[in-house]
């Protein structure tokens, strides 16, 4: 959204207009919503604009839930926003923490300073880019304890905060640029900088989940996020935001509710053995915070290979932390045998999943040919060190589950 875009979506008007407009519908002619509201005298402007936020706030329900239909957003900035229930997690810490005034450095639209206002902590909310900050602003009025202040987080003063979250700017300046920045000392504010500010007070930082585990300091939590099976951030907390003693842990939201696996040192794996009637796919913050042999334990299941992120087993254990599927066939990796017992099934629908083989999904789903009404996922990956191909079905959860 430009600068002009947003003048328009927040004049008494831009707003009323904006909050007069139905729930937007994909499905619906455009052209024909265009000429109605031009018809009772808008401008091709604001029109534009409050249908391009009315847009941007359907899209946003998903993050925000009802909270989205009174805020507004940028592309960018409602791609980048950290979900409310994640949100609603890292104010927990700091409430738990103790903290009563925190700083939200890069705090974007304000989906973090939201969640902390809304526990009633006093928030300082900064970010940079002046229309993302204005937008922020406006996302943050309901909330007497959150002030937005629009500045470089590296220059302003934290000396009446007690907690600090930093969300480090990792694209090139705009609040709607989303070239990536790879080096941490040209985020903003950089990285060391925003572990610096743990010296003397609670701190958290959320980082990409793929973030080099090398750059996380010793003294650090670290914790990998995912919702519903997408893992979303890696969050590094320090002093009394981070619990005794948990060096690495995964937060799974989903269906089934919130869970939780936890580390206190090194997660060593568990041995590979011979293929069970049972193959499970592990949570991706479960992956990332390196916690697969601890969930193998969990589920007396062995390794399918040896730096695979696969596990076997000969009966389903139900977890939030793994998705389980039984093994229907094991097939050598080869297209011409796959394409002939695929047609022998009449698979028509599938699902092709891969670890440890290089290959693309895509053109391999492509090369098979598939015909019929039948539907199964195929995982292509090593068995014991070898390419091979297991014909699966999703094991689905008991109700209730």
């Amino acid at each position: 959204m430009e600068t002009g875009d947003l003048l328009e979506v927040l004049s008494a008007d831009g707003l009323r207009l904006l909050d007069s407009l139905p729930p937007f519908d994909p499905s619906a002619d455009i052209v024909r919503t265009v000429r109605e509201l031009r018809a009772a005298g808008h401008s091709p402007e604001l029109v534009a604009a409050v249908l391009s936020q009315s847009k941007l706030r359907a899209r946003a329900r998903a993050k925000f839930g009802e909270f989205a239909d009174r805020m507004l957003f940028t592309t960018a900035g409602l791609e980048q926003a950290t979900r409310l229930s994640v949100a609603a997690h890292h104010a927990g810490r700091f409430t738990a923490a103790g903290a009563r005034r925190v700083a939200d450095l890069g705090c974007g639209i304000g989906a973090d300073s939201l969640a902390f206002a809304a526990l009633g902590l006093d928030v300082l909310a900064v970010e940079r880019d002046d229309v993302t900050a204005a937008i922020a602003t406006y996302n943050l009025a309901p909330w007497e304890g959150a002030t937005v202040v629009s500045a470089d987080a590296a220059t302003v003063d934290l000396a009446d905060v007690d907690a600090v979250y930093v969300d480090p700017a990792r694209r090139t300046r705009g609040h709607d640029n989303t070239t990536r920045v790879h080096d941490p000392n040209q985020w903003s504010p950089p990285l060391d900088f925003a572990f610096g500010l743990a010296a003397d007070r609670p701190v958290g930082v959320k980082l990409g989940p793929g973030v080099d585990r090398d750059l996380i300091p010793a003294d650090a939590e670290a914790q990998w996020i995912s919702v519903d099976r997408e893992v979303v951030e890696a969050g590094v907390w320090f002093g009394a935001a981070a619990r005794d003693g948990i060096t690495r842990s995964a937060l799974v939201m989903g269906a089934h509710g919130t869970a939780e696996m936890i580390s206190h040192g090194d997660s060593e794996d568990v041995a590979t053995g011979a293929l069970g009637g049972v193959v499970y796919e592990p949570d991706g913050a479960v992956i990332r915070a390196r916690l697969i042999g601890d969930l193998a334990r969990s589920l007396d299941a062995r390794m399918v290979s040896d730096s695979i992120a696969y596990l076997t087993s000969d009966e389903v254990v139900e977890t939030p932390f793994a998705v389980p599927f039984r093994v229907i066939a094991t097939l050598p990796f080869d297209e011409r045998t796959l394409k002939r017992e695929l047609a022998a099934r009449g698979i028509g629908r599938l699902e092709i999943k891969k670890r440890g083989v290089d290959v693309d999904p895509a053109k391999l789903r492509s090369r098979l040919s598939l015909k019929g009404t039948g539907s199964a996922t195929l995982i292509v990956t090593r068995v014991a060190g070898r390419h091979s191909a297991l014909l699966v079905e999703r094991v689905e959860p008991a109700v209730g589950a």
